[in-house]
């Protein structure tokens, strides 16, 4: 009994570390839960809290709606000179969402980005964690988009479900 018990706080604090996690292939989040997950050949590795826009509910379909797109798309790049600590880029609008806006008559929107905290900013990173605050951006801490940005490469897949 005291193995398992030992083995299971192990497990749980290499989950929660902010240790390099290694290469992770597919990243996946639920806004429902306020949650992004890490995955390497279908296995979770780690997991985070997050923070959207003001509106969280439902696909983004337009600039300035305050809303993070829901479908699968690829993190094509990364920016290290972000204003909001670093940022890697999420590949919305795809073709079907500019295809929507454009039947619309409306802006799609764009610069999509998983990115960390403003340096400035009145909030501690878990404080801001707390709440949705960004314009459709999914935020984590500053140290886990320093994890997530040594995990994964340009290309790495994202889904982000509902």
């Amino acid at each position: 009994m005291l193995f398992a018990t030992l083995s299971l706080t192990l497990t749980c604090l290499s989950f929660n570390s902010m240790a390099d996690i290694g290469n992770i292939d597919r990243v996946v989040v639920y806004k429902s839960k306020a949650q992004m997950q890490l995955f390497r050949a279908g296995k979770l590795i780690t997991q985070y809290k997050i923070a959207m826009g003001d509106n969280p509910v439902g696909h983004k379909y337009q600039e300035g709606d305050q809303r993070t797109p829901e479908g699968i798309y690829e993190l094509d790049y990364k920016k290290a000179d972000s204003a909001y600590y670093k940022a890697i880029h999420i590949s919305y609008p795809n073709q079907a969402d500019r295809f929507r806006a454009e039947a619309l008559g409306i802006n799609p929107g764009g610069m999509i980005m998983i990115h960390g905290q403003k340096p400035d900013a009145e909030l501690t990173p878990e404080q801001a964690q707390q709440i949705n605050w960004t314009d459709g951006c999914i935020a984590i801490t500053n140290d886990q988009i320093d994890q997530l940005w040594q995990a994964i490469s340009v290309g790495t897949p994202i889904e982000i479900w509902p």
